[in-house]
């Protein structure tokens, strides 16, 4: 990419006009851990908080978060997704629940931020739920895994999976 695409010539925020673009099938998957002490991960895992399902409330709240991503990101289109996933799994090893993404769209635009925001809703969602017994969690290497559609076609992260080196 040549130059940022969110600035006029002249240095102005704008949003890009997607207009002429023709609409195609995309896909974006992006990932992220909250990692919390053992007690707390076992609270969750265990079903046992007094809040109830945590990981029930963090995946409706990302689910949430994708579709209204253009609400919290002043310059991103408004989209009509057709597919939000949320998936988590509890890492005993880490102390840590793990969450990923998986978002589609047909479009004329990409839908990366709406899945890294998915994560981001999802396990500050978690963190939320649990700051009355931990307060110490912390949310960690969010990040995109694969984009697919548009004009720039498919991307994948070539690097490993981080959750082996917390």
């Amino acid at each position: 990419m040549s130059h940022l695409t969110h600035f006029t010539a002249s240095g102005a925020a704008q949003m890009v006009n997607v207009g002429g673009k023709p609409a195609t099938a995309r896909l974006a998957v992006a990932e992220g851990w909250i990692t919390m002490a053992p007690a707390t991960l076992a609270l969750i895992a265990n079903g046992n908080h007094t809040k109830g399902d945590v990981l029930g409330v963090a995946r409706i709240a990302g689910i949430m978060a994708a579709k209204r991503t253009s609400e919290l990101i002043p310059l991103c289109h408004l989209l009509a997704l057709s597919k939000v996933e949320i998936d988590f799994e509890t890492q005993k090893e880490a102390a840590a629940v793990y969450c990923r993404a998986t978002v589609a769209t047909i479009g004329q635009t990409g839908i990366e931020i709406e899945a890294l925001c998915a994560v981001q809703i999802s396990l500050l969602t978690v963190y939320d739920m649990c700051k009355a017994v931990d307060r110490g969690m912390t949310i960690t290497n969010v990040r995109l895994l694969e984009k697919s559609g548009g004009q720039s076609g498919h991307w994948l992260r070539n690097s490993p999976s981080v959750m082996s080196s917390l």
